[in-house]
């Protein structure tokens, strides 16, 4: 004999449900069968039977779907750890505003700029601005004439206004055996039969006017004259 199939398994919702049906159907048979009784009593029974079924309804309903009732979520605890975020509203929760950076002046506050940062095109334009000194003339002349020497004047003129810093006077003689000697006026270097005379002082030569130079020669005046005189270039005038 085969066995008979497993009877399914009763819910909670279907065993309420049924008690509920029975109380239900044992009420209606006590006012519908019965016929005694008051009616104020028959009434109440009514009342009763409505609310058991009210009740009834939204209980079965949730016994059947308890999936629907999702547990409350609660909040985990706070992390020691963490520090908490201060609240919207808080002054803690308000941004900071940035430092602000001043600027570095180039210069310190209160000096000026260096009158040497000037640039070179002003410092050319102002050189160029000032008048340039003219040309010096010279002239040679012997004022003491011996057996086997003599003694020589070159006096050298600025024609400008503007002084003259420095000068160079060139002379050079027909050989190299003659010496120049006796010097004033100025500072003299030989090179060969040429000797170069230039200012033994600082000061330069004023505009309008004239400085000498003297010097012996030792030699005959007729075959120790210079031949060439120069002042920055400039001839000499007054040779022969």
């Amino acid at each position: 004999m085969p066995a008979s199939p497993p009877q399914p398994r009763r819910t909670t919702a279907i065993i309420v449900l049924d008690r509920i049906v029975a109380i239900a159907g044992s009420l209606r048979r006590a006012v519908l069968d019965g016929g005694t009784g008051s009616r104020g009593a028959r009434i109440a029974v009514l009342a009763a039977l409505v609310v058991l079924i009210a009740t009834a309804v939204p209980v079965v309903l949730v016994l059947r779907t308890p999936e629907r009732l999702a547990p409350v979520a609660l909040d985990p605890p706070p992390d020691p750890d963490v520090p908490a975020a201060p609240e919207p509203g808080t002054p803690g929760a308000e941004a900071r505003p940035a430092a602000s950076v001043r600027p570095t002046p180039s210069h310190p506050v209160g000096t000026s700029a260096s009158p040497t940062s000037a640039s070179p095109s002003a410092s050319a334009a102002a050189s160029s601005s000032a008048p340039a000194p003219e040309p010096l003339r010279a002239e040679f002349a012997v004022e003491e004439s011996a057996l086997l020497s003599y003694r020589a004047a070159v006096t050298i003129r600025n024609p400008g206004t503007v002084p003259a810093p420095a000068w160079t006077l060139v002379v050079t003689l027909p050989r190299e055996s003659l010496a120049v000697t006796a010097v004033n006026g100025a500072d003299v270097t030989r090179d060969g039969a040429t000797w170069t005379f230039v200012p033994d002082g600082s000061q330069p030569l004023p505009g309008r006017g004239s400085t000498r130079v003297t010097f012996r020669v030792g030699g005959a005046p007729l075959s120790s004259a210079p031949t060439a005189c120069t002042v920055d270039g400039t001839a000499c005038t007054g040779l022969d």
